[in-house]
């Protein structure tokens, strides 16, 4: 039996406002800031809320290093994480192709897709469905903060029809 054939994902700009179904955007501008450290640090102050669910939960800061994706991107499969968020910001200014869908059953008619801006990160909301990472253009380094302890913590589906990111504008 052949695979379907995969459809064109449409990607949109990475905003505050579409993204809200899935997480927080994680960036500087509109973020409450303030001067620390005798006025030699710039403090943005709570840029993401850090969900934690499920027995003996504890926060985990990792560095990711992602390699590069280039268009066309074939996207087969999802993964959720039913415990807990999981926040993704670049080190070194990479941009990543976002691909979304809202918590719960996974209703592959609702998959969304951003690509953010080098000064963006995402924090996905506990249980949303994404793409692992997609990097572009270049190999990326991300810090991610995410769930640990006991539990299982990630889902992942195979997409009923496949999708394809032809053009990365």
């Amino acid at each position: 039996m052949n695979a379907p054939a995969p459809l064109p994902l449409r990607i949109e700009p990475l905003t505050r406002a579409a993204f809200a179904p899935f997480g927080e955007v994680i960036e500087t501008a509109g973020a409450t800031a303030f001067p620390i450290n005798v006025g030699t640090t710039t403090r943005y102050h709570d840029l993401a809320q850090v969900e934690l669910a499920g027995e003996s939960p504890r926060t985990l800061v990792n560095i990711f290093e992602g390699k590069a994706w280039h268009a066309p991107i074939a996207i087969r499969m999802l993964e959720r994480h039913p415990l807990g968020s999981q926040a993704f910001y670049p080190v070194d200014g990479g941009r990543m192709l976002i691909v979304v869908a809202p918590p719960g059953e996974l209703d592959e008619s609702q998959i969304r897709a951003f690509i953010s801006a080098p000064d963006q990160g995402v924090n996905y909301a506990r249980g949303t469905w994404h793409h692992p990472l997609l990097c572009l253009q270049h190999p990326g380094r991300f810090i991610v903060v995410d769930r640990g302890g006991e539990g299982h913590n990630c889902d992942e589906q195979v997409l009923k029809q496949p999708l394809s990111v032809l053009n990365l504008q």
